[in-house]
This record gives C-alpha cells, structure tokens and sequence, in this order.
C-alpha cells in the first residue's frame, strides 16, 4: 500500500512538472519544436523521471495535454499544480521548467511572461528564487544549482563517496573531510558550517538511496566537463590521501570515471597531478 502511494504521488508530480511546460509553450498560442525539444531534454536531465520509458515520457505527455484541454479555467490548472506539488522544492523547480520552455527561444513573448507571472503568484515564489532561476537558465546551467543543489554540494558528495568506499564514514573523517574541502580553493565561499552540512546531507543520501541513485544525481547535476574534471580530480584527492587507493576507493574512481565519461588517458594525467 505504501509503495502504491508513493508511485502515486511520484505519477501527479511529474505529470504536473509536464503540465507546467506544456502551459509555457501554449502560452503564446503555438508550440515550437525548439520549445518541445527543451521540454524533452528538461525532463531527461531530471532525477525525478530517472527510469521513464521513451513510450511512458510520451504517455505522459499526451495524457497532460488531454488534462490541460480538458480544463475549465487557468485557474483550476493552477489549484491542481499546487496541490500536486505540496512542497516548494518542486513548486520551484516546476516553474524553472516552464520557464526553461519559455525561454527556448532565446526571448519569452509578453504572453509567456504573463504566464510565468501568474505562476510565481500561485506557486509561491519569490522575486529572488525568479532572478536565481532565470540567471541560470540564461547562461545554460543546470537546475539543481538554483534548486538549492549548489555545485560545491555535489563536489562535497563525491568526496564523501570515496570516503565512505568501505562502506562507513566514521565522525574522525568527517572532520578531516571538511577541513581538506574547505581548504580548497573552490569552496572558498562556504563556511565550514555550511562545509559540514554539506557532508552530512552526502552521508544521508548515500545511505537513503543507494550508490547508483547518487551517481546518476551526480551525472545531472554535474553537466559539463569541466565540473566533471574538478569533481573527479577531489576525488582522486581524497582517494590518495592516505597513500595509494585501496581497492574500495579504486572502484568507486572507475564508477566516477564512467559515470563522467572521461577518457582513460585524461584520468591518468590527473592522477599523476594528484
């Protein structure tokens, strides 16, 4: 009965993430196929639809079309959006998508405006959350950045995954985590309240959804290769801190590596960088 439930509730989220881009495409009467590629690549780059079949995406779509045109008012549509989406992580996240649709012609019409307009009002989000949202999208970053998944949360995690490669993360090196990231460079602007929190949200994921879950995370969060190539070089990091890696430690590098599709030549060349 549970498992039912959840299934359930994971079905109307989605659905409604759909119904949010479908609306931002109609909204100035006519559907790109610019608008509808973005609306496909939104949705494969999200965790969320991990493991939707292509004939179950276009299942999904036809039936939130149906829904949409079937809709007395935009009104009811957006009573159904918020009481699909009750939290406001994917309240927030739905209007990224329809925002990412709207502007998938490099330039929103005064009607997908409107609309964008309407949907901040009746999803709760803020003139900051809109800005943050819509800075992303135009310089082409991913979502989860603006989604509160920051890119040094995900360079903390993959550390945290070479840590824990035997399958525990004792507090001792926890510790010693946090002070190697925090003194790095690239988490100049995190403190190490932040650092720590970083590392104790990795830790209960890990343990909540298993690695291959966390590694596809990390494959859409961690968009392009230079991302990949900082997170895979802390990772050699802290692989090597103690010396050579153990055999845990390796194994996890070889899933890094094919989760970022990095070439074995380039992985040698970091390796001997340390």
């Amino acid at each position: 009965m549970a498992r039912e439930q959840a299934v359930k509730a994971r079905n109307d989220r989605n659905g409604a993430l759909v119904e949010a881009m479908l609306l931002a495409a109609m909204a100035d009467g006519r559907v790109s196929q610019r608008e509808m590629q973005t609306l496909l690549s939104r949705v494969l780059e999200r965790p969320e639809f991990e493991g939707t079949r292509p004939d179950e995406l276009n299942a999904l779509v036809e039936t939130s079309a149906a829904r949409l045109s079937e809709a007395k008012n935009l009104d009811d549509v957006l009573a159904s959006l918020r009481r699909r989406l009750p939290d406001h992580k994917n309240r927030m996240l739905a209007f990224g998508l329809a925002a990412a649709v709207a502007l998938a012609d490099q330039r929103a019409t005064r009607d997908e405006l409107g609309l964008l307009k309407t949907f901040q009002a009746a999803l709760g989000i803020s003139e900051d959350e809109v800005a943050q949202i819509i800075d992303v999208i135009e310089n082409g970053g991913s979502l989860a950045e603006a989604l509160g998944e920051p890119l040094e949360r995900l360079f903390a995690e993959v550390m945290v995954l070479v840590s824990a490669a035997d399958g525990k993360l004792q507090e001792a090196e926890a510790r010693a985590l946090v002070e190697s990231f925090a003194a790095d460079p690239l988490f100049e602007n995190v403190s190490p309240e932040r650092a720590q929190s970083f590392v104790s949200e990795s830790v209960t994921a890990l343990a909540a959804e298993g690695l291959p879950q966390r590694l596809h995370v990390l494959a859409h969060g961690l968009t392009t290769h230079a991302q990949r190539v900082k997170a895979f070089r802390l990772a050699i990091k802290i692989a090597h801190a103690g010396g050579a890696p153990s055999h845990p430690e390796q194994r996890i590098l070889d899933m890094l590596q094919a989760t970022f599709g990095l070439a074995d030549d380039e992985v040698a060349r970091l390796s001997r960088e340390g």
